[in-house]
């Protein structure tokens, strides 16, 4: 995979931040970007440090909007180079859908197309009174294959889903918020902050639970015969063997803060 500065990592304690870096084009996605998303990812997924991640758009009209057109003659000319691009969209969507740790998106301005699919993958989506949503396949003739499609639904049913699509407009944050897309709407100014807060409290929350929990809801979204219960059960089963849980209720005895390891 490439390396590339239009997407950023930092930590800040134990919240790692993923930022879509590409300002000038509203953050549009090129094929180095969807590479970076994915490797990134991973790097987050194995560091016992981290336990929630944030992704998010640099500057302040965009989240993502969509593809990087200006990137399509040199990444999507051919029919080969089509293939590996959106085998790279896959990859990244997959490496947020699937991440063992709560991710959010922190969305601000224009969300749209590949940037909809990218926060529908994540477990939770705040944002700005100005962000904005909208998938335009419909006014371009495009086709939208069925993991897309679902993975957007079992955030908003397929009655919205369905609207979404249908009429390939912009919904603005309120919109937004009443379809289950956005699950805090935030003034402007308050976003950043109200994110950091957010994130650190579902950090200092016992990481086994918290992905315990991550788990159990992705399995019960599979179909019945494709639930992995042994796993679920086992989860829970580490939870009450685990030193957090008797951190938990020595701090409930003693009126303080819980310090949890994740252990």
């Amino acid at each position: 995979m490439t390396q590339t500065d239009k997407v950023i990592s930092r930590k800040d304690g134990n919240v790692g931040y993923l930022i879509f870096n590409n300002p000038e084009r509203r953050n549009a996605m090129s094929l180095e970007m969807w590479e970076a998303c994915t490797r990134l990812m991973a790097v987050y997924a194995k560091d016992p440090e981290i336990r929630v991640v944030v992704l998010t758009g640099a500057g302040e009209k965009a989240f993502i909007a969509g593809a990087d057109i200006s990137k399509f003659g040199e990444e999507r000319a051919s029919e080969a180079g089509v293939a590996k691009y959106n085998e790279a969209v896959e990859l990244a969507y997959a490496s947020v859908h699937e991440f063992p740790k709560p991710t959010i998106a922190m969305i601000r301005g224009f969300c749209v197309g590949g940037g909809m699919g990218l926060a529908s993958c994540c477990d939770l989506r705040i944002c700005s009174e100005d962000a904005k949503f909208a998938v335009p396949a419909a006014k371009l003739g495009l086709g939208y294959g069925f993991p897309g499609v679902k993975r957007l639904m079992d955030v908003v049913g397929p009655s919205f889903t369905k609207e979404i699509f249908y009429t390939a407009r912009l919904f603005d944050a309120a919109e937004a918020r009443t379809m289950g897309l956005a699950n805090r709407v935030v003034g402007n100014d308050e976003l950043e902050k109200y994110v950091r807060d957010y994130a650190a409290m579902i950090a200092a929350n016992a990481p086994l639970t918290v992905d315990s929990i991550s788990f159990i809801v992705g399995e019960a979204l599979k179909d019945e015969s494709k639930r992995d219960m042994k796993r679920c059960d086992n989860l829970v089963t580490q939870c009450f063997k685990s030193t957090d849980y008797e951190e938990g209720r020595k701090a409930f005895m003693e009126k303080r803060k819980p310090v949890f390891k994740g252990r």
